[in-house]
Order: C-alpha cells, then structure tokens, then sequence
C-alpha cells in the first residue's frame, strides 16, 4: 500500500470568453496542477491567475504541454517532424514558467497532454522529442506519464526522473492504455465507484480493465481530469476515500 500519493488535475483549460471547469475548487483538493500552456488552451491572462491561485493554495504547477491544436482541443494526432516538436515543448515550458515565477512559484514537473500524451506510449519519435525538450530545458524536471511508455524509457535514458501517473476517471484497456474517449465507456462519472477504483490502485496497484480483466497498475500520482462533468465532486470523493483509508496525499515533486 502507498504511504502517499500525488492528486493532480488538468487546469488553466479555458480560452478567452470560454471557461471549463471551476479550477478554484479544484485547487483546493488537489496536490498539482498540470496547466495549460496555450497550445490546446489557456491564454495568458488565464494561466496568469491560474498559476497565481496555485501558488496561494500551496498547489505544485506543472506544464501540461500539447500539439499546436486549439481547435481539436491537443485530442488529435499532429505527424509533426521530432525537431518541430522539441521546439515547440520548450516553447510552452518557457512560457508557462515565467507566468509561474511571475507570482512566485514554478514549473515544478511537466505532463503531456491529449493525444501528445497518448501517442508518446508508443512513438519513439515523438517520445524521444519530448524527452529531449524536457531536458533541455532543465534536467532536474520530472516528467509525469504512463508507467511502462516509450516516453518514460526514453526520458530515463536521458536522466530525467519518471512519475507513473493513474486515471481516476477514465477505463483502461487490458494492455494497460486508455480507452479511447471515442468509445463507450471511456469516461467514468460515479464519484463513489471512482473512489472505490482508486483506492483499489492505490493500495493492491491493480485496476479492472474495461473488459473485465485484472491488470497491474503503478501509482505515484491520480488524475481526475478537471474538464470532466462533476469534476469537483469526483476528486472530493477520491481525496476523502484516501485519507479515511490512510493514505497522505501529497505532491511527489
């Protein structure tokens, strides 16, 4: 059983007149929050207060870094070349970190996101791209992803420290991926079959696959996805589930 765990959340998700989520609440459950950095949402006005709200709750900012996809919201595949892509993750990290050390916090890890985050499970390419602008950036900055990627074996080649990283709220395949969100079932909403499924992660590291087989499961830090209907309610019923059952939620970086 995990003496403690990270309880992250993806935040800064709006863009100008449009908001999603209530980022406030959720800053007050969860431990990190992976915020946009523009390429599939937030602008800076947004990630601005988003990074100064963090900061006031003692909440870790990480850069949650996409494709260039605002439209698709970072949820489709871009055939980018490994050099463009490198480029473009150091320019997201760059920019949410001097929004962040502009109300005196910090880039503290960072978390692809969307289909980035799906694609680097498998893309050498594309993982190795990813990897490399992280560590350009700053070597000591954790990387948060699936256990057993081709992005975290990439990434620990380079000396980068990897985080594995658990979906409350989304239904797993048997090979341990995601269920595509195009498929039925992908997304779960009951908070209290939530809570019962992450502390089953948390404490035996296994986790139901979506066609009902057992699977192993590494859990350093929860997602609950802050753009999700009942958001709020999903991470309460998680943080709660875990501190009755004794588990100290805290942030790993």
């Amino acid at each position: 059983m995990a003496a403690s765990v990270d309880l992250n959340a993806d935040l800064g998700e709006g863009f100008g007149a449009w908001r999603l989520g209530d980022d406030e609440a959720m800053l007050g459950l969860v431990t990190s929050a992976n915020v946009a950095c523009g390429f599939h949402a937030g602008d800076p006005a947004l990630l601005l207060r988003t990074c100064r709200a963090a900061a006031a709750r003692g909440v870790r900012v990480g850069a949650q870094v996409s494709y260039r996809d605002l439209a698709g919201f970072g949820r489709r595949f871009i055939d980018v070349t490994p050099e463009d892509l490198t480029a473009e993750v150091i320019y997201q990290i760059g920019a949410l970190r001097a929004v962040a050390e502009a109300v005196g916090t910090t880039v503290s890890y960072v978390k692809p996101h969307g289909a980035l985050y799906n694609t680097i499970v498998h893309h050498p390419e594309q993982a190795a791209a990813v990897a490399a602008a992280v560590h350009a950036v700053d070597p000591g900055l954790p990387v948060l992803g699936p256990a057993g990627s081709v992005f975290f074996e990439t990434a620990r080649g380079l000396g980068l420290r990897t985080v594995a990283e658990a979906f409350a709220d989304r239904a797993y395949q048997p090979d341990g991926t995601l269920v595509s969100r195009r498929e039925a079932g992908a997304v779960l909403h009951d908070p209290a079959t939530i809570a019962d499924r992450v502390a089953g992660m948390v404490t035996t590291g296994q986790v139901t696959a979506i066609d009902g087989s057992v699977i192993a499961v590494t859990v350093e830090s929860i997602c609950v996805h802050g753009d999700s209907p009942g958001a709020v309610a999903i991470a309460t019923a998680v943080r709660n589930r875990l501190t009755t059952d004794g588990v100290e939620l805290s942030p790993f970086s």
